[in-house]
């Protein structure tokens, strides 16, 4: 069975999808759009919403990426949902693991146990710098850190048995000797515990992780229940896949009970020329010289001059780019794939970065999907609409029906709980 999250972002995931007519861009801080989305997806029967977070505003007269602390949000969208998962990203490079401990517990409780934490270094050093860091750790003390992080958070979860509670009005609230401190000193952290949230519904709840670092990959294989995945193509899902399954062996843990989900990006149409008349829509609303200008940043070199509706001029091959890698390469696999011009690069770059795009009708789409997990390259995606909550909308009511008459999705929840979802 595939699974789906909805990655919950601001207007939609396209950079330009607050301009949209269409937008909800005056709702952002109103947590009713949050719950009117949540409730899409739950209609959709997905797993999960997945609520990102960042620790810095990186430009003020863009789309305004972060509004609402996610965790106090999803407590709000935990109300007016039963069943879908919610998700949120805890850094932990600025946070500490009784502080994420005893909140993830909390909305596990307030869920009915429907809580998950995607486990991430944060990398920004104007985020550092709102927490009091002159800039960020090196990358081997960040993922050292989160690995103690993580081994904290999980003691202090099982810091209380199941059967700890008494309720005893005689005199006993808990048994004393199923509460237990953890006595953690480390090299990061030092925790007495217990915690003070008594056990939640799932225990622990599910731990994601979104790492495409070689650190990344290794973190995600000792402890994610779930994965969320980068790849633009078919191949180059099949080849994280391939390796984050058997570092998943490895570790000596089930790696076909691990999920990775890709981000997908998709436009919708009756007609392929439709569909790519959505996409067209939303990349014109961009702007074309900073776009330019990022795109210069990427291919290091000037590209104010490229004709917008010209093809992508010739660039060189990886072997002979000096800059980083991992954009360039992805700008190439796109150029290679779907021949773009300067706009439409602009558009997908401006979509989910390098996250899979799918643009056609419904049933192409679902071969896309299908083609994807027959390879061994997802066992499912976290959607990301160009825009909310139409974007959404359009998947939920006419792809989603499309995989369950396939045999390929549920059509109804059989478990109450994020993790029942996930198995």
């Amino acid at each position: 069975m595939l699974h789906f999250n909805a990655f919950l972002h601001s207007c939609g995931h396209h950079s330009a999808a607050w301009r949209h007519p269409n937008s909800r861009v005056e709702d952002l801080g109103d947590i009713r759009y949050y719950e009117e989305l949540a409730r899409i997806a739950e209609r959709g029967k997905f797993d999960a919403v997945f609520f990102a977070d960042g620790h810095s505003v990186r430009d003020p007269a863009g789309a305004g990426t972060w509004f609402l602390e996610p965790i106090t949000a999803l407590t709000a969208m935990a109300r007016a949902t039963t069943h879908i998962g919610l998700v949120t990203t805890v850094s932990t490079t600025f946070y500490t693991p009784f502080h994420a401990a005893r909140m993830l517990a909390s909305l596990d409780h307030i869920s009915g146990g429907r809580a998950g934490w995607n486990v991430v270094t944060s990398m920004f050093d104007a985020e550092a710098r709102n927490h009091g860091f002159a800039e960020i750790p090196a990358r081997a003390e960040r993922y050292a850190r989160a690995e103690e992080f993580v081994e904290v958070a999980l003691a202090l979860w099982d810091s209380w048995d199941a059967d700890a509670l008494v309720l005893d009005r005689g005199g006993m609230y808990a048994d004393p000797d199923r509460v237990h401190r953890i006595d953690h000193v480390g090299e990061h952290f030092s925790v007495d515990g217990p915690l003070t949230v008594p056990r939640s519904p799932q225990g622990r709840p599910v731990l994601f992780q979104a790492g495409a670092s070689g650190p990344g990959r290794d973190l995600a294989a000792r402890y994610a229940e779930a994965i969320y995945a980068v790849a633009y193509d078919i191949e180059s899902g099949a080849s994280y896949y391939s390796d984050v399954k058997a570092r998943i062996d490895k570790a000596d843990r089930d790696s076909g009970s691990v999920g990775i989900m890709p981000g997908l990006v998709t436009y919708i149409g009756s007609t392929m020329d439709e569909a790519r008349a959505k996409k067209a829509e939303f990349d014109a609303l961009l702007p074309v010289e900073q776009s330019l200008r990022q795109l210069g940043t990427f291919v290091e070199q000037d590209c104010s001059a490229w004709e917008l509706d010209a093809p992508v001029p010739l660039l060189p091959p990886i072997e002979e780019f000096t800059g980083p890698h991992g954009r360039y390469e992805t700008i190439l696999r796109i150029v290679a794939k779907d021949s773009p011009t300067v706009r439409e690069l602009l558009g997908t770059l401006a979509a989910g970065g390098g996250h899979a795009t799918m643009i056609g009708t419904p049933e192409s789409i679902a071969d896309e999907i299908e083609a994807w997990v027959r390879r061994e390259a997802a066992d499912g995606f976290n959607l990301m609409p160009p825009l909310y909550p139409d974007g959404l909308t359009d998947f939920v009511d006419e792809i989603v029906p499309i995989l369950q008459s396939r045999g390929m999705f549920r059509r109804e929840y059989s478990a109450d709980t994020l993790r029942g979802h996930l198995r």
